[in-house]
């Protein structure tokens, strides 16, 4: 039996699969509010070629030859590997697999779009960049992506997840990023906001605010965003193509595909690639995007135009949301507290592609926990919320007899998230909804 099937460096994927091109019905554009001009701001806070890759419509985009080098040299391809020990816990005839974006430096798959955003960057002279991070792991990608090309990098860590996870700073300071707990003093926004409410626990769309603030005042700074917009979703499909090589060598089509959902990367990256089959009409693979219930985008948000900050900064976009002023409970999966989702997610949801579903916090810490135990790797909060749907259809697999394979991508490890499994033990760790 092969338990881990990895693939050479030079099968590192040459091109990003842009989805954009397949789509069953045409993304809503964004648009401007009401007398403003946010689509033109863009052109200030964006470099230049991801707003080209932003709107493109070509099926397949180049990934430049110093991007593809960087990416061998932080471990790519990374590798698929089958979840035995689990399986026969669960005692099911379902076959488990695992793609590990764990493995990278920084512990998650975001340093798959922080690398070639750095890079875009460096080549039009920015001097800085400036972002968001929810748990710290898109923060740490990129202090590390632009230490890389030679960037300084400002981020605004959402300040519940500031607490709760200082190493996350420390890592990113070793990485000569500099981290502010958003809200903050640093910006106008932040600080109305700490005036409001010195206590607030921020949010995505705070920091996303502030990071924005930043770039739209300075020439010589660029914003850089970690998940929803499309160019993100782009760089990451890198995952999916890599995870499509490997099922053909281990001989496997996946029956159901799962990632956990908070702004759309990770899923992207991952299912894109296997959603295109399904749009040509074939495959049968479902595919399940998993949230917590705490912050229920796609299973109860609405699906509108709405801001992706929360001063407004951003253009509108169409997507699920739960409104740009919604505050999420202060869970421990920070990167998935987002009161939007990528436009496209959200498109294909509607269009019935991807079914979306959502799972208490304790429900995920013991799918973590059972997973921990039997596969010998540490989650990421965040990931759990993948093992856990991955866990219940290989169970719903022991009733049936179905022999399914069962695909998800284990999108960070949680070795820095260790209060929140301290919280567990305790009994403190709350389902927060």
């Amino acid at each position: 039996m092969n338990y881990k099937i990895t693939l050479s460096s030079d099968e590192v994927p040459k091109n990003w699969y842009n989805i954009l091109a397949d789509l069953p019905c045409e993304l809503p554009a964004p648009k401007n509010s009401e007398g403003k001009n946010q689509i033109a701001d863009l052109e200030k806070a964006f470099t230049k070629e991801a707003l080209k890759q932003e709107f493109a419509q070509d099926r397949y985009i180049k990934i430049p030859n110093e991007v593809r080098e960087l990416y061998m040299k932080i471990g790519r391809p990374s590798p698929l590997f089958r979840a035995t020990r689990l399986e026969e816990a669960l005692n099911t005839p379902a076959k488990i697999y695992y793609k590990r974006e764990d493995t990278s430096p920084t512990g998650s798959h975001k340093l798959n779009s922080a690398i070639p955003q750095a890079y875009f960057a460096k080549k039009e002279g920015v001097e800085r960049l400036t972002t968001e991070t929810g748990a710290g792991q898109w923060g740490t990608a990129l202090s590390l992506a632009s230490n890389m090309v030679g960037l300084d990098c400002t981020v605004y860590m959402v300040k519940v997840s500031f607490n709760q996870k200082p190493d996350r700073k420390n890592i990113m300071n070793i990485y000569d990023g500099n981290v502010f707990a958003s809200p903050s003093e640093n910006t106008e926004i932040g600080r109305k906001i700490l005036a409001d409410n010195p206590d607030h626990p921020g949010s995505l769309g705070v920091a996303i605010s502030e990071a924005m603030e930043e770039a739209l005042l300075n020439d010589d700074v660029k914003y850089s965003l970690g998940s929803v917009l499309n160019h993100v979703m782009l760089h990451q499909t890198i995952i999916g193509q890599e995870l499509k090589v490997q099922l053909e060598k281990a001989e496997k089509e996946p029956d159901v595909m799962i990632a956990c959902a908070g702004g759309g990367s990770n899923l992207a990256g991952c299912l894109f690639p296997f959603i295109k089959d399904k749009i040509d009409g074939n495959s049968d693979t479902e595919f399940i995007a998993v949230e917590p219930s705490a912050c229920p985008t796609l299973t109860e948000g609405s699906y509108d135009y709405d801001f992706g900050d929360i001063n407004g900064f951003t253009p509108m976009l169409k997507m699920f949301t739960l409104g740009h002023d919604f505050v999420a409970p202060s869970v421990h999966a920070g990167g998935l507290r987002y009161h939007g989702m990528s436009p496209i997610v959200s498109l294909l949801t509607k269009e019935g592609y991807i079914t979306p579903t959502s799972a208490h916090q304790k429900d995920v810490f013991d799918a973590g926990i059972m997973f921990a135990r039997n596969e010998g790797i540490v989650p990421a909060p965040e990931t759990t919320h993948a093992i856990k749907v991955a866990i219940d259809e290989a169970l719903k697999c022991k009733e049936t007899g179905e022999e399914k394979t069962i695909v998800f991508n284990f999108s960070g490890h949680g070795m820095l998230d260790l209060k929140g499994y301290a919280s567990y033990f305790e009994g403190t760790l709350q389902n927060a909804k």
